[in-house]
């Protein structure tokens, strides 16, 4: 599974220290965040554009203050499911039951062992299919 990240300048120092803990996790982690001051959203198109190249495997995760900018970006698209997350159960969760393939963060919400165990947990659930492929299905024909 290849992760691709990004964030916007608020969200700077918590996504470099999630990738040091996820390449020191032996997970191949892309740095996709942009030069300069950016913003949320920015940032939230690149990853999201990454993602779709390949939906089964790659995966993403988008930082900014609280989080919640960035999902909305995120799922505006097509074949993206996006969860904006605090806690690691949710991670783990939402790759379950609904193949999350994108997630999103604030700097300004948790910490960062909190956020490196939430981003952990994301790229280690697996999805389990069977009677939540529906939901999936009807995810997937939105946008």
């Amino acid at each position: 599974m290849r992760i691709v990240i990004s964030s916007d300048k608020k969200g700077l120092e918590l996504k470099n220290r999630i990738v040091e803990y996820l390449r020191d996790q032996s997970f191949e982690v892309e740095d996709l965040t942009p030069q300069g001051d950016v913003d949320f959203y920015e940032a939230s198109i690149k990853v999201v554009n990454e993602v779709l190249k390949d939906v089964k495997a790659n995966k993403g995760i988008i930082i900014d203050e609280f989080g919640a900018g960035p999902f909305m970006v995120a799922d505006k698209f097509k074949y993206i499911i996006c969860a904006e997350l605090n806690d690691e159960h949710s991670a783990k969760m939402t790759r379950d039951h609904n193949n999350a393939n994108v997630i999103t963060m604030g700097s300004g919400v948790i910490g960062e062992d909190v956020a490196c165990r939430i981003a952990n947990r994301f790229c280690v659930a697996q999805y389990s299919g069977g009677r939540h492929q529906i939901r999936v299905d009807m995810l997937n024909k939105m946008c």
